[in-house]
Parts: C-alpha cells; sequence; structure tokens
C-alpha cells in the first residue's frame, strides 16, 4: 500500500480490553484501506487484539505500564511524527491526548471519542480513585479537543450534561461493527455438541465476565427459565467475575447446562447458530455486539440499559428490552423469545458498516 494521504494517529492504552479497542482498531483499519497511513500509538503494546492489528498498520509501542505515565512520550511522538490528526479512546486515555497535544504544541487535530455512559460508569466505578477524579478533569480538558465522538446518542446527550460540555458539541458516530469480512466469518463451521440437530435451545451471551455485563442476573434468569423449560446458556468471554459466576452456575445446579468457554476470537458462528442472543449489561455505550447479533440475524433480548440497547433495537420493534437486574423480566422475555415461530425481525446494520463509520470519522478528523 502506498501512503499518499495523511497520516492518522489512534492512541489507546494497549489492546487488552472488549468493544472499545476491537472498534478502534477497526477504524484504524479501514482508514488504513481509505490509503491514509496510521499509526496505532499504545501506551503499552499487549493484549489479545494485538494479534488482529494488520501489517499495514504501525504499531507505536510508548512503553508506558501506566497511561498517565505516556504523557511526555506521547507529546514526543507527536513533535517528532507530525501526524494530521490523531484519535483516542476512553476517559484517562482522552485526557492524556489531550495533555500531550498541548505539552507538544503541535498543530495534530485531536478528536476524542467516548464509548461508555458517564453517569452510570462512573456512578459504579467511585470506589476507585482514578474515576472520582476523571468526571472533574473531563469538565476542565475535554474542550481542548477540536473534536469529541459519542457511540450513541444517549452517550452524547449523557456527556454533554455530564461533563457539562455545549449542547451539540458531541458528534455521534456508531461503532465500526461490520466488516467485509464479516460474514465470512460468520459462515465459518461450528462443532460444537449443543448445536447438533435434536438438541435443546441455546441462549448465547458475549463479553467480558465483569460486573458491567451483569452475567449473574443472565445466569439467575436463566436458572427461572429453566424451572419450566429444557435449554441452554452459552456465555462467551473471560474476566474477573469468572469464579463467582462459575460458583452462581454451581450453587444453582446449572453445571450442565451452563458454559463458560472463555474468550473467542471468533463468536459469529455462535450468533448464528443460537436460538436467542442475551445481553444483560448494566450499562454500555453503543453495544457492539447487538449490531453483531442483528447482522447474524438473532433473536435479541437486552436490557434497557443507559445506552444503546433501545437505540438500536428501534425501542423493542427488533429485540426484546429487560430492565437492568429485572431477573424475573428477563426471564420472561428469554421464554417468550425462545418460544416466537418464523424468522427474527430483521433491522439494517447499515450503520454499523466499518466503511459507512470509516467515512464519518474521516471527516470529524480532517475537516
Amino acid at each position: 500500500m502506498i501512503a499518499c494521504k495523511e497520516k492518522i494517529a489512534v492512541f489507546l492504552s494497549s489492546m487488552q480490553g472488549g468493544g472499545a479497542q476491537r472498534a478502534m482498531l477497526k477504524v484504524a483499519n479501514g482508514i488504513a484501506e481509505e490509503g491514509h497511513p496510521v499509526d496505532l500509538v499504545l501506551s503499552r503494546a499487549w493484549g489479545p487484539f494485538l494479534d488482529e492489528v494488520p501489517d499495514h498498520i504501525r504499531i507505536i509501542d510508548l512503553g508506558s505500564r501506566r497511561v498517565l505515565a505516556a504523557v511526555p512520550r506521547l507529546a514526543r511522538y507527536l513533535r517528532e511524527e507530525r501526524p494530521a490528526a490523531m484519535v483516542s479512546a476512553l476517559d484517562y486515555v482522552n485526557l492524556v491526548a489531550v495533555w500531550a497535544r498541548r505539552l507538544a504544541k503541535v498543530s495534530t487535530r485531536l478528536v476524542l471519542s467516548e464509548h461508555n455512559t458517564p453517569t452510570a460508569y462512573y456512578g459504579s466505578s467511585a470506589r476507585r480513585v482514578r474515576h472520582r477524579i476523571v468526571p472533574g478533569l473531563a469538565r476542565r480538558f475535554y474542550p481542548w479537543a477540536d473534536d469529541i465522538i459519542a457511540v450513541s446518542h444517549g452517550v452524547a446527550a449523557d456527556m454533554q450534561r455530564y461533563f457539562r460540555l455545549p449542547d451539540g458539541s458531541v458528534r455521534v458516530v456508531y461503532n465500526p461493527t461490520i466488516t467485509d469480512d464479516f460474514l465470512r466469518m460468520a459462515a465459518a463451521p461450528l462443532e460444537h455438541t449443543w448445536f447438533a440437530p435434536g438438541e435443546p435451545h441455546v441462549i448465547l451471551s458475549v463479553g467480558r465476565l465483569a460486573s458491567q455485563k451483569d452475567f449473574a442476573t443472565l445466569v439467575r434468569a436463566f436458572a427461572a427459565l429453566r424451572e419450566r423449560r429444557e435449554a441452554r446458556l452459552l456465555i462467551l468471554g473471560e474476566g474477573p467475575e469468572r469464579r463467582s459466576l462459575e460458583t452462581l452456575i454451581e450453587s444453582l445446579g446449572l453445571a450442565d447446562d451452563v458454559r463458560l468457554p472463555g474468550f473467542i476470537g471468533n463468536p459469529f458462528p455462535f450468533m448464528r447458530r443460537a436460538r436467542v442472543f442475551a445481553m444483560s449489561s448494566r450499562y454500555e455505550g453503543l453495544p457492539c455486539v447487538l449490531a453483531e447479533a442483528l447482522a447474524c440475524g438473532a433473536r435479541i433480548v437486552a436490557t434497557d440499559c443507559p445506552s444503546g440497547p433501545r437505540e438500536m433495537l428501534g425501542d423493542g420493534r427488533y429485540g426484546r428490552l429487560a430492565p437492568v437486574g429485572d431477573v424475573q423480566a428477563l426471564a420472561e422475555a428469554l421464554e417468550g423469545s425462545l418460544e416466537e415461530d418464523g424468522p427474527p425481525p430483521v433491522e439494517s446494520y447499515e450503520p454499523y458498516e466499518q466503511k459507512v463509520v470509516v467515512r464519518q470519522y474521516l471527516d470529524t478528523l480532517l475537516r
């Protein structure tokens, strides 16, 4: 690939994590495919998604174990490489990007992106010192950026309110969930005994095993459902709550019907074959897994959390919504979806296609 356009930098803490890191990697790849040289600048180059970075994206490892310590190194990168624009993602990473550009004294255009609903995210994380001080810092320093992107209208409205930003100052650009190779990946064969003919219906969920995703409520809802009918629950992902979830599964007598197989690089064949895709999150920004499930033609049950699910599911036209943390309501929604006849309702996933989203990012970065 011959580089003939402006260089773009994408700044992240690492390639460890979940939807935000994967979404920004897709943004980076899409920008590179448009002919722009792209640097993926990482505070520390590690994490499972690092192996997914294509060869035409240059990885810049700042070698900082703590993101805050990357400020001078990021400033040096900006002075030496002079990218035309840089986009960063996630609260404290955005702050480091703002400070580094000010320290570097360069003309690089800076765009910040927010992937979670601030009110829910910081309210649930107040026990962490960093999360107690970030909102005040964001109110003070986010306006130093040239533009701010939110991944949903709910996130944008919450940011403007919580960070006291002017109305209309946050632009909504969805995550680039659906790529050119998405259907190829979804069509991959799947060898799993639970999906063999004649087996009970499978309810699938995908996400990091962490408090935000509230898989405990999903497991309890499945237990209530399991008392009335035969089904199985498969949760793909890894995280700090694995042990507590395993304990809960054992205590409810569900060891034969619930599986936690860990992180799966290509979950889309599972989405295509599952009877229902379930999401039990306490909060989100714009959950990529819902767009993926829509594209895979799955029936969907999701919590009506802030924000994204109601927006993506058309106020419930394209999937069932249940209150956050409500075990009984979630169980009833799962049972209703399992009993539905005919194909699931169809929603266009064009707003989440990589090419559509990348054009919006480039318009923001280079305007």
